[in-house]
């Protein structure tokens, strides 16, 4: 009896020790001096590869740097796909997801967010020729999209004849629509017009269309209940609206001198809540 309350009491020490060695994320990352952070890298101007010193760069590796420097670490970025940015968080292979992460109700079940830190919405982009012009004329029609994100789906709720065709990147749908594989190309609003921005001349053969199909607010991915990571996050996010910083690395990435041309910056770091 006395040796089952010791293995018993054992037992439960055991079971202890692990919670509080996982119970606190943040510790864990000053522990190893790294924050490891998930990122899409082929997502311009958020996370994508500078051409001259092949570093991933962008508004949101701005974003997570800063939060390093708060927490007292050095950045690690990991490029993830799309499909994979909630289970490599929930699984623990890194510590945030910066990779176009809508904030919706249905992930906030699986992941918490940090502040929104961009709102944007999606829209299409199609060939002039198609003679479309407006979003329900995409029914019963090939739309091209990123596999994993919310645009799928989005399309699926405003156009549900649309036949729904999807690629692993940006990059692979927006060329798919330039062979002439769909009609249609759907994206974030800001990737969307960055795409187009690189037709060139060739842009005069497309029209972006002006309905949205869903406004999206983006986020910083964080592991569920770990609220001392969301909290310095916040913190960071906050000091960098207070500071001014933040308009800085809109303008920088999004605003009228480069190729996304965004004339205003209508958000702010200042809420994690969605309708």
């Amino acid at each position: 009896m006395r040796h089952t309350l010791l293995a018993a009491a054992l037992a439960a020490s055991t079971f202890l020790l692990g919670t509080v060695a996982h119970a606190d994320q943040l510790a864990d990352i000053k522990k190893k001096g790294e924050l490891v952070v998930g990122v899409l890298g082929t997502d311009e101007p958020a996370t994508f590869v500078d051409p001259k010193t092949r570093q991933i760069v962008g508004y949101e590796v701005d974003l997570v740097n800063a939060i390093a420097k708060k927490i007292g670490v050095k950045p690690v970025l990991k490029q993830i796909a799309v499909a994979a940015r909630i289970p490599e968080l929930q699984q623990g292979h890194v510590d945030l997801v910066a990779a176009g992460l809508t904030h919706n109700k249905e992930r906030e079940a699986q992941i918490d967010f940090s502040l929104t830190t961009f709102v944007t919405g999606q829209k299409a982009i199609v060939k002039k020729d198609s003679g479309i012009t407006d979003i329900p004329q995409l029914g019963g029609k090939k739309v091209l999209t990123i596999r994993g994100g919310t645009q799928e789906p989005n399309i699926r709720k405003a156009v549900p004849t649309a036949e729904v065709v999807t690629f692993d990147t940006s990059q692979q749908a927006f060329q798919a629509l330039q062979q002439g594989k769909g009609v249609g190309y759907v994206d974030d609003e800001a990737a969307l017009l960055r795409s187009y921005a690189k037709l060139g001349p060739a842009k005069a053969q497309y029209v972006v269309l002006k309905q949205n199909l869903s406004t999206e607010a983006l986020a910083i991915g964080i592991k569920k209940g770990e609220s001392g990571l969301k909290a310095v996050v916040d913190d960071t996010l906050r000091e960098l609206e207070k500071s001014g910083e933040a308009q800085k690395i809109f303008v920088k990435w999004y605003g009228p001198d480069t190729a996304s041309g965004f004339q205003t910056r209508d958000f702010k770091f200042e809420s994690d809540k969605i309708d």
